[in-house]
C-alpha cells in the first residue's frame, strides 16, 4: 500500500488533477508513508506535522486506500463539518475510492421529536422570538432528512429554544420514547454504523467511551483505524470525562424536566412542583455563597462558612424530590426518567461530599449563573492506554503542536503512549522570508502593575505601520478588556481608523467574518482565539501575544499533578507546566502564517522569552522564524 499512497502525493497524482490547491509538499508525502505503515502494523503513531504540511490529505489517503472502518476524531464542530463537507468528498473522489462516510454528533445537536412536542403542547416560552424560532424548528423538523440543528441557519446555535427541543443523555427516555422510531439521533448513529469512514469530534468520542451513550463504542469493534485531529486537545478533552462532575444546571434541568412532565401526568400531585422550588432555591443559594467567578480546590471552601450547610441542604430537598418522584414514576415514561436521574444525582453528590476516590482531585468552579462540583484524576495515562488497549487496530494521534523542540515525551507520558512511534515534519513554509518574531526591549515583568498598558503602547507603533490587520492574543479576558479600552482612547486620539473588535461581541464565526471583509481590522481575543482560527491572506499581517500563556498556577487540577509530580522527585515545571505552555504558544503563533504568500510579524512581548534560562527551548520550539528586538527593524517588515 505504501507505494500506492507515495504516487498519490506525486505531481502526477489524482489529487493534482481534482484538487486545484494541491501542491506536491515532501512532508506531506512523507507524513501519508508514517500513516499507512502504522494502519499497516496496527500500530500506535504520534505525528506533528507543521502549518501547510496538509496534515489533513496526509491521513485520509493512507486511511481510505487501506480499506476497513475509519473513525476520525476532531477538536472542533467547525473542522468536523469541513471534514465531512469539503475534505472527504475531495479526497473520496480523486481517488474514485467507493467509500461511504457519516457524520456523528452528540444528542444535543439533533432535534427531537418528543422534547419538541412537549415544547408546543405546553408554551412555557419567556419572549416571542422563542415562540418564532419554535415554528422554525417545527417546520424544519417536518423536511430535514438528519435533524442537525447546523441546518437550519434562521435559528441561531445558541438560541435559548434548542434547550427546549433537544435531548440531553439525561433526559432521553431511549426505548420507551413514543416517538423512538422518527428519533434524528437514532438515525444518525444507523448512517455511522453503516459507514466505512464515520466523522466525530473529541468531546463525543470521550463521553462515550466513558458513558457508553452517544453510540461511538458500537463503532469502535468493527473499526480498523482511529484517528484524532488536532489531538493536542485530548489531554483536557479526556480529564473532563475520565472524571465525574454535578452541575447546579443538571439540578435546574431536573427541575425544569420533573415541572413539565408532572403538568402533563401528575398535575393531581402539588408536592412535585413545590419540591421542585425548593430544589432550585437550594442551587441557587449553594451558587451565592461564592461572590466571584473562578476555580478553587475543595479544600479551600473551608473559608466560606456557608458552604458545608448550604451544601447539605441542597441534598436533603435532592433527597424529598427523588423520593417524590419514585412515588408518581409509573405514571408516565418522563416521570421514571426524572426518577432515574434524581438517583444518579443523588449518588454523584454522595461521591463528591465523601470525597473517598483516591488518585483524584475535588474542586469546584463557580461560573455567572450557575457552578458545578467536579473530581478529576491525577493522571489520565493508564485510564487511557486501557481504554485502546484490546482490539488490535491502528491509532493516530496528529496536531500542528505536539513536540517540544521536536520531543513527544511530554505528550507521551501525559497520554499513556509510551510505546507510540513519533514523527514530526515541520512546515513548507519559508518563514526566513515570509515572517520575524519580534521581542521587544524594555517591557516589564509580566506581573506588574500597569504591564498591560506597557504592552498596548509597544504594540501601537507595529498596529500603525501594518495598517490594521491584527490579532491581540491575550492570557486573560481582563487584561483583553483593558487592552481594548486603552486601543480605544489611543485610536480616537491619534485618528485611527482601524476597525476595533474585541472576543464576546459576537459569535466567534461572526468575528472572523467582520475581520475578513474588513480587511483593516484590530481584533483582541483571549483562549478562543488561539487555536482554529484560519484568516489568510493580507487582512491578518500581525499577531501581538501578551505573555507565555503558563496555566494559572493556583488552578486546582494543575496544583494537585504539580504537588503529586514534587512528591514523586520529578520536576513539574519542566516535565509538564512548560511542555503544555509551549503547545499553547505554538498554537496562538501558527495564527500568523497560514499559507505559502502570506507574511507577517510575531509580536510576543513577555520579556521571559529572552531573560529566562527556559526561554531559549520556548522560541526553539517556533517555527524558524528571523529574529529580532530592535522595533525599526519589525516596523520596516511591513514595508517591504
Amino acid at each position: 500500500m505504501t507505494s500506492e499512497v507515495e504516487r498519490f502525493f506525486s505531481e502526477q497524482s489524482p489529487l493534482a488533477t481534482e484538487v486545484a490547491s494541491f501542491r506536491p509538499r515532501a512532508q506531506q508525502r512523507d507524513m501519508a508513508m508514517a500513516v499507512a505503515e502504522a494502519i499497516r502494523d496496527n500500530a500506535i503513531l504520534v505525528a506533528e506535522a507543521g502549518t501547510g504540511t496538509g496534515k489533513t490529505f496526509a491521513y485520509l489517503v493512507p486511511a481510505l486506500l487501506a480499506g476497513g472502518k475509519v473513525v476520525v476524531s476532531t477538536g472542533t464542530k467547525n473542522l468536523q463539518d469541513q471534514l465531512f463537507q469539503k475534505d472527504l468528498p475531495m479526497v473520496r473522489d480523486a481517488l474514485k475510492a467507493p467509500v461511504s462516510v457519516a457524520l456523528l454528533k452528540g444528542r444535543s445537536n439533533y432535534v427531537c421529536h418528543y422534547h419538541l412536542e412537549l415544547a408546543q403542547s405546553n408554551g412555557l416560552f419567556k419572549t416571542r422570538e422563542d415562540v418564532k424560532h419554535l415554528a422554525k424548528i417545527v417546520n424544519y423538523a417536518k423536511v430535514s432528512q438528519s435533524g442537525d440543528k447546523s441546518g437550519l441557519a434562521d435559528v441561531p446555535e445558541n438560541a435559548p429554544i434548542w434547550f427546549h427541543v433537544t435531548s440531553t443523555r439525561d433526559n432521553c427516555l431511549g426505548q420507551e420514547c413514543p416517538q423512538h422510531d422518527e428519533c434524528f439521533v437514532l438515525k444518525a448513529r444507523k448512517e455511522a454504523m453503516e459507514a466505512d469512514v464515520v466523522v466525530v469530534n473529541h468531546h463525543l468520542f470521550f463521553a462515550d467511551v466513558m458513558l457508553r451513550d452517544e453510540g461511538v463504542a458500537e463503532l469502535l469493534p468493527a473499526c480498523n483505524t482511529v484517528i484524532f485531529d488536532e489531538a493536542h486537545q485530548l489531554p483536557e478533552t479526556a480529564s473532563l470525562f475520565f472524571g465525574e462532575s454535578l452541575s447546579t444546571s443538571q439540578l435546574f434541568d431536573l427541575s425544569q424536566d420533573t415541572r413539565i412532565e408532572a403538568l402533563t401526568s401528575a398535575k393531581d400531585f402539588a408536592p412535585l412542583p413545590v419540591a421542585c422550588d425548593e430544589l432550585d432555591k437550594a442551587a441557587r443559594d449553594l451558587r451565592l455563597v461564592f461572590k466571584k467567578e473562578g476555580r478553587m480546590a475543595a479544600d479551600a471552601t473551608e473559608g466560606f462558612k456557608d458552604f458545608a450547610p448550604t451544601l447539605k441542604t441542597l441534598g436533603e430537598k435532592l433527597d424529598k424530590l427523588t423520593g417524590l418522584l419514585e412515588k408518581q414514576a409509573e405514571r408516565s415514561e418522563g416521570l421514571e426518567n426524572c426518577w432515574q436521574r434524581a438517583l444518579a444525582l443523588v449518588a454523584q453528590l454522595k461521591h463528591w461530599r465523601d470525597g473517598d476516590v483516591p488518585e483524584t482531585v475535588r474542586w469546584l468552579e463557580v461560573f455567572h449563573h450557575s457552578m458545578q462540583l467536579n473530581t478529576t484524576p491525577l493522571s489520565i495515562a493508564d485510564i487511557f492506554a486501557k481504554q485502546i488497549s484490546g482490539h488490535p487496530r491502528a491509532w493516530i494521534f496528529t496536531s500542528a503542536t505536539l513536540a517540544v523542540k521536536q520531543n513527544f515525551a511530554h505528550y507521551q507520558h501525559e497520554m499513556g503512549l509510551l510505546e507510540a512511534r513519533t514523527a514530526c515534519w515541520d512546515s513548507p513554509f519559508n518563514y526566513q522570508e515570509q515572517a520575524l518574531l519580534y521581542v521587544p526591549n524594555g517591557l516589564p515583568e509580566p506581573n506588574s502593575e500597569g504591564y498591560t498598558d506597557a504592552v498596548v503602547q509597544a504594540a501601537l507603533p507595529l498596529i500603525e505601520a501594518s495598517k490594521g490587520r491584527a490579532f491581540l492574543l491575550f492570557t486573560s479576558l481582563r487584561a483583553m478588556q483593558r487592552a481594548y479600552e486603552i486601543l480605544q482612547a489611543e485610536f480616537d486620539r491619534k485618528g485611527l481608523k482601524y476597525p476595533l473588535m474585541m472576543q464576546g461581541e459576537g459569535s466567534r464565526n461572526e468575528l472572523l467574518s467582520r475581520f475578513r471583509e474588513h480587511g483593516n481590522a484590530v481584533l483582541l481575543g483571549s483562549q478562543s482565539f488561539w487555536e482554529g482560527v484560519d484568516v489568510r491572506g493580507e487582512a491578518l499581517s500581525l499577531v501581538i501575544i501578551d505573555k507565555l500563556p503558563f496555566a494559572p498556577p493556583d488552578d486546582p487540577v494543575l496544583a494537585a499533578r504539580i504537588a503529586e509530580m514534587n512528591k514523586q522527585g520529578r520536576n513539574a515545571f519542566m516535565e509538564f507546566q512548560l511542555p503544555r505552555t509551549i503547545i499553547n504558544l505554538k498554537q496562538g503563533a501558527g495564527r500568523l502564517i497560514r499559507d505559502e504568500n502570506d507574511k507577517g510579524v510575531l509580536m510576543i512581548c513577555d520579556p521571559r522569552l529572552i531573560s529566562k534560562h527556559y526561554g531559549k527551548r520556548i522560541w526553539q520550539s517556533l517555527p524558524p522564524f528571523k529574529r529580532t528586538r530592535d522595533e525599526a527593524e519589525a516596523v520596516a517588515f511591513f514595508s517591504k
